[in-house]
């Protein structure tokens, strides 16, 4: 795999990133959205072949390539599994051209000051070191803001920047994720805090570092403005974070430089018991709409 390839390609060309990381704590959630109900599996085991399953027919489906998604997001599991007889990571690239990026975090600690940090990674390390011989480009983590807390969203950006930092010293691209939620009672007021500590972060940062940013749809179309222009700055990606796709696609229309890493929104019209036929014209849809968000802005 070239990474300078992938770089100019993560950097410069159209397209959106698809998140297809669904962990743990997440994964009966999707896989009832999916139309596979709990009932139907027994264990974690039976629950991961099923996810698998379900993202290996999203990647193999005809409209998944990289004429319109640049990269996907995997879950460690799916990283390590295969799809049509290649491991993940070499058949998105070789087979689709789309970049492969992991998920690196091990979830959310409790709430505390309005926050969620991350938990602590020990295995990050070899998990890293892993990634890097599977060809893996970048490394995604989450941490959540709830409330307007100053002290609690510098202490959520300098985690996701610390962390940032251990993962670009393997040669990955970090994906930095402070998720602010749709749900806060003052969500416009912590993305302004949130801007004005990752534009600290970034002015900090190495001349010859740059990560990438995969922040809420803010309320303000072009808030993040500053952090799309950033020299620093790799590309900025939004989360749906719980909205449908349709109104996470008009208000990602609002936002130029900004494009699409949508889970629940890319595959909220995806069930289990759809034909191939109608699966993949379900997908080709959804990949068109959130491309068309990414690209065309009003």
């Amino acid at each position: 795999m070239s990474n300078s390839e992938m770089m100019a390609r993560m950097s410069g060309s159209p397209g959106f990133i698809a998140a297809l990381d669904q962990s743990g704590g997440s994964t009966p959630g999707a896989l009832r959205l999916y139309g596979v109900p709990e009932t139907a599996y027994s264990g974690d085991a039976e629950m991961f072949k099923l996810v698998h399953e379900m993202r290996v027919r999203i990647m193999s489906a005809p409209a998944f390539t990289g004429d319109k998604i640049l990269a996907a997001i995997l879950f460690e599991r799916t990283m390590d599994g295969v799809a049509q007889g290649k491991p993940v990571p070499l058949f998105l690239w070789e087979d689709r051209k789309i970049i492969p990026f992991l998920k690196v975090d091990s979830g959310l600690a409790a709430e505390a000051d309005g926050v969620s940090l991350m938990k602590p990674m020990p295995g990050l390390e070899p998990l890293l070191e892993r990634a890097v011989k599977a060809g893996i480009f970048g490394t995604k983590m989450r941490s959540v803001i709830n409330l307007p807390s100053k002290a609690g969203i510098a202490a959520v950006v300098a985690q996701q920047f610390d962390v940032a930092s251990q993962i670009a010293a393997h040669g990955l691209m970090p994906i930095i994720e402070p998720e602010v939620s749709i749900k806060s009672p003052d969500k416009a007021g912590a993305e302004t805090i949130l801007r004005e500590e990752i534009l600290k972060k970034l002015d900090a940062l190495p001349q010859d570092r740059k990560v990438m940013l995969k922040l809420t749809i803010p309320d303000t179309p072009d808030f993040y403005a500053p952090l799309v222009k950033h020299p620093r700055i790799a590309r900025v990606v939004a989360l749906s974070g719980g909205y449908s796709r349709a109104d996470a696609c008009k208000r990602l229309a609002q936002n130029h430089g900004m494009i699409a890493s949508f889970s629940r929104a890319l595959a909220e019209d995806l069930r289990h018991s759809m034909s191939d036929a109608q699966f993949d014209a379900a997908l080709a849809k959804s990949i068109d709409e959130i491309f068309d968000a990414s690209t065309r802005k009003v």
